[in-house]
Formats: C-alpha cells, structure tokens, sequence
C-alpha cells in the first residue's frame, strides 16, 4: 500500500514481480494493480516457475496498459518468438487442474521452512520468519566473517552452498540467503553440516541443534 501511494503521488509505473504470490504462509498476496488507482499505472510480470514447479519451462505472462504491453511485446519478437507449445498446454492443465497439487507444495514448503528457521535460530544464527516464497536469510554476522567469506569457506569446507547477502544489495551484508526448496533429509544434512562450521568460529547454539532435524521429521510423520 505505501508503495501504491508513492507511485500515485509521484506519477510512476509500477512495475510489480508477483512470481510468488501463491507460496505465501502468513496471510493471503496482495495484488498490486488491485489496489485502488494502481490498476492503470502497474505492470504485472507472473509466471509458472515457481508456485507450479515449472521452473525452465519458460512460461509466463505480463499485464498492464496495452500501450506498454505492446511495446514489450514487440521487443520480445525480436528476441523470441513464443514459448514451446508443450510448455503452454502444461501451463493451461496447471491452471485447470494444479491447484491441488500446488497447495501441497505450499505445505511441504511451510513445514521446511518451520525447520530451517527454527533451526537458524536455535544455532545461534539470527534467522526472521519469511511470509513466503522458499528463502531464508539468516545473519551471519556474529561469525566475524563477511557474508561473501562465510559463503565461501562453508562451501570449502562443508560442501555446503548458500548465496551471500551482498548480492542482493548493500544492506544483505551480514547475512546469506538460503533455499529451503529441497528435501527435509538434505536440509537436516546441511543444517547439521553449517552449525559445525560456525561452532569452529566460536558461535555456539542456544539449544542442541543436531537432533532437530530427525526430531522434526519424527513429528511430522517424514520419517
């Protein structure tokens, strides 16, 4: 909303990514274009890759003013004529019938994300609680590294990757981001694998962290 009224104030075009807008956990997306007098002055980028699974077939749609739809339309045929037709009869079967499966998804989501975050904290690692998509972005800070040195020597020394903080902007420092779109049984390995690495930097966790995993997946019925 308070975006809305700037844009307005201002004059602007808001040009809103909502590829996440189902896999939320707290409370429902708001739409930006559905906010009073924002209609005419959004375009709305959305996809299949993310609340679908369908990520690499490159199917997604923008809406807006059809003057500067038709303009992005026009540079897009220029680059690439249109997505498979495969892609697109998968795309319209998961709008007919996804639903289902998508909300599933949701709920394993949720149920990982309960996991990581719990986990970050109980380690020792400052971690907030996302409303959605299936990133974490925990604060590294309290190692002493960098979020750029953290990444690196996890990686070396773990084999564990996560993305530095910084690469979203000056403000991530101190932080890295990490995806929990994978299975509880490789993040429990991971997350027992990361609270080694930062035990060796002094950060010791607030509870026993090891266990949660097989814990979690014991109460969940995963395992």
């Amino acid at each position: 909303i308070a975006i809305s009224e700037i844009a307005k104030q201002h004059d602007l075009i808001v040009i809103a990514d909502e590829i996440y807008d189902k896999l939320t956990y707290i409370g429902e997306h708001t739409c930006m274009s559905s906010l009073p007098g924002m209609k005419e002055r959004t375009i709305l980028l959305n996809g299949f890759s993310k609340s679908y699974a369908m990520t690499g077939w490159r199917v997604a749609y923008a809406c807006g003013n059809p003057d500067f739809v038709g303009a992005m339309t026009k540079i897009h045929q220029y680059s690439i004529l249109c997505a498979p037709i495969t892609a697109q009869m998968a795309a319209l079967e998961a709008l007919k019938n996804g639903q289902p499966a998508m909300y599933k998804m949701i709920q394993q989501y949720n149920r990982r994300r309960n996991l990581v975050v719990k986990s970050f904290n109980d380690m020792g690692l400052p971690c907030f609680e996302p409303g959605g998509a299936f990133y974490a972005f925990p604060q590294v800070s309290v190692t002493g590294l960098s979020s750029e040195q953290f990444a690196e020597e996890l990686l070396k020394e773990e084999k564990v990757a996560v993305v530095p903080g910084n690469a979203f902007g000056e403000s991530g420092e101190g932080f890295i981001r990490v995806s929990y779109a994978a299975s509880v049984e490789d993040l429990g390995e991971a997350l027992r694998r990361l609270s080694k690495f930062i035990r060796r930097r002094g950060v010791f966790p607030k509870k026993v962290t090891y266990p949660y995993a097989f814990d979690f997946m014991h109460k969940e019925g995963i395992c």
